[in-house]
């Protein structure tokens, strides 16, 4: 299957309310439709996730970001232009998103995403995509597709098949809250 292919399908996927299974610019990860409460009720089924555990999305430009955050601080604009590789950010007042993407203080995870694959199908999508990593709560982030769980697999409406057989160990992205008082706390490195 070509890219483009993949990239119809996904977007197929998503379309319908759908969950995909994908590589991001981290670790492998489930996606849905950022906006639709029925799409991110399924990855919460999915994963066996509690509900009050919001979900990360992503994002393919700082355009795109001001349409799900109220306020954009600028230290977040500094940090996203010193960083040469993935970081998610936690914005005090995400907006215009599915129930449980948000924390329950409304907060909003956000990754400006640069991979090749994700960059063209959010931007076909013109919505932001849901990224968890690809595991059941509680388990083991895969770093490879095959490492994934075999019912994780079954359970997804699209498998991409673009970087299946990559074998470069991903990470998952360092993540920073920025609080609505103008500091920041760093939740993971």
């Amino acid at each position: 299957m070509s890219f483009e292919e993949d990239i119809r399908e996904a977007l197929t996927a998503l379309r319908g309310n759908g969950i995909i299974l994908y590589p991001t610019d981290t670790i492998w990860g489930l996606g849905c439709d950022a906006t639709s409460q029925e799409a991110v009720e399924k990855i919460f089924r999915i994963k066996s996730r509690d509900e009050n555990k919001s979900l990360l999305i992503l994002v393919n430009s700082e355009q795109m970001l001001e349409r799900y955050v109220r306020e954009i601080p600028e230290i977040a604009l500094e940090l996203l232009s010193v960083t040469d590789g993935p970081l998610t950010i936690i914005y005090p007042n995400g907006k215009n998103l599915a129930k449980g993407v948000c924390s329950e203080d409304g907060s909003a995870g956000i990754r400006i995403c640069r991979d090749e694959f994700c960059n063209e199908l959010i931007s076909r999508f013109r919505k932001p995509v849901v990224s968890t990593s690809a595991n059941f709560s509680g388990e083991k982030s895969p770093h490879f597709f095959d490492e994934i769980d075999k019912e994780l697999i079954k359970s997804v409406d699209y498998v991409v098949k673009y970087r299946q057989d990559d074998r470069r160990k991903h990470s998952a992205s360092p993540v920073i809250k920025l609080n609505s008082d103008g500091t920041i706390k760093i939740l993971r490195k």
